[in-house]
């Protein structure tokens, strides 16, 4: 027989609550921010057992007065550093231009990564060239720092008639294989066990060449993330693991994926994988944590989960208004800053740069963008004609068009001549 219960409580659940809504003043002060340079750096053959600790505390290079400090310390050359800047520079500037664009009704969608640049430039740097990217929607700053054209960039959001995509994807969602950029998809984490199963694939060839991939940290709670880390496990995969925990998905806090719980990286515990937490607004320390990661990739020493603990400061897209569930004082008390000001302020601090400089680049970033979007509205843009020939919707799906499509291909052509189109 069962024992009596009437001395318990009962059950009941627990419903996360983000801590601040509009109109609540943010406060972040019980965020721990360690200082810069404590966190130890292990070595990159060390077991992923040996150094849990990197997983729950921050992973930091730059500290208040710009300098670089600790073991972390990536010790960049002053050109290095300048390229970051730029890119990420850049990266800003054509954000800001594509979402006037979206505004102005030249297009349907955009999401910029405003706050969250370093998470993908800087990342980018630390990586080969040829290394294979599987971003999530927010990471233009690898297209931009790998030195994809803008105009091509532009095209594909505008959907128009130089669309390398053709129409087929919507805006933003580009996708390149000369840049080791994998085409992004619009269902969440596809892009993880894809990248698992690339690296594997990788290592099977004998090549030299590691993955990378991106999600949110709403993503984690998705099926994917979770196959892919076990594949990632058992295999050894060559890849990087990245989460973006930009403290919000679309309208409903981290704590919804698990962050009330424990940290994102720690997940990388439970799968036996080297885990590591990195201030994501510190471009310095996302370099060193993907070189590191990249090293232990590509020595056979498995994968790394990498939270880069960062903060969307806008709009999850253009579809949506963040003032409707958020402080709107979140984005000035985030204690982490703003990515660019930190490396700027770094280059001004050892003497390789100055506000004057600075305000040039920011104007030829946006002086080169805004030519760049002349040049793709020649092309036409989203909603304005057909840019795209009908009889194309049936390329690039199979390698070899099955034959009842082809001759719905050649019907349409037909029809389409007979009428004079």
């Amino acid at each position: 027989m069962d024992a009596p219960r009437a001395n318990l409580p009962p059950l009941s659940l627990h419903v996360p609550e983000p801590k601040f809504r509009p109109g609540d003043e943010a406060d972040f002060s019980d965020v721990d921010v360690p200082p810069a340079g404590s966190a130890r750096r292990p070595d990159t053959a060390d077991k992923a057992d040996s150094f849990h600790e990197l997983a729950y505390t921050l992973i930091r290079v730059l500290d208040d007065a710009g300098q670089a400090v600790g073991p972390w310390n990536p010790r960049l050359d002053a050109d290095a550093l300048r390229k970051m800047l730029r890119s990420m520079a850049l990266t800003r500037a054509f954000d800001e231009r594509m979402f006037r664009a979206q505004r102005q009704g030249k297009t349907s969608f955009y999401m910029k990564s405003t706050g969250e640049e370093a998470v993908s430039v800087a990342a980018t740097m630390a990586m080969a060239s040829d290394d294979m990217c599987f971003p999530s929607y927010r990471q233009q700053g690898i297209l931009l720092t790998r030195g994809y054209p803008l105009v091509d960039m532009m095209n594909q959001i505008y959907s128009n008639s130089a669309d390398p995509l053709q129409g087929r994807q919507l805006p933003i969602m580009y996708s390149s294989k000369d840049y080791g950029f994998f085409s992004i998809s619009g269902n969440l984490t596809t892009q993880y066990p894809q990248a698992v199963g690339w690296a594997m694939a990788s290592a099977a060839k004998g090549d030299t060449r590691i993955a990378a991939t991106w999600c949110g940290d709403g993503s984690t709670a998705e099926g994917d993330f979770h196959s892919a880390m076990i594949f990632a496990t058992v295999y050894k995969a060559p890849v990087i693991l990245n989460v973006v925990n930009n403290q919000w998905a679309i309208s409903s806090f981290s704590g919804f994926a698990g962050a009330e719980a424990t940290t994102f990286a720690a997940r990388a515990i439970g799968y036996g994988i080297a885990g590591l937490r990195v201030d994501g607004n510190d471009a310095l320390a996302v370099y060193a944590a993907t070189q590191w990661a990249a090293e232990r990739a590509r020595t056979n020493q498995g994968p790394t989960l990498i939270e880069h603990f960062t903060y969307r400061t806008e709009g999850h897209s253009t579809s949506d208004d963040p003032t409707a569930y958020r402080s709107a004082g979140e984005p000035t008390a985030w204690p982490l800053g703003d990515p660019i000001r930190r490396l700027k302020d770094h280059l001004v601090a050892i003497g390789e740069w100055d506000e004057e400089r600075q305000a040039a680049m920011d104007r030829e970033c946006a002086e080169e963008v805004k030519r760049a979007q002349k040049e793709a509205e020649k092309n036409g843009i989203l909603g304005h004609g057909m840019h795209q020939p009908f009889e194309t919707m049936f390329e690039g799906v199979f390698e070899d068009i099955p034959w009842h499509l082809k001759e719905q291909q050649q019907q349409m052509i037909a029809e389409r001549k007979a009428a004079g189109i």
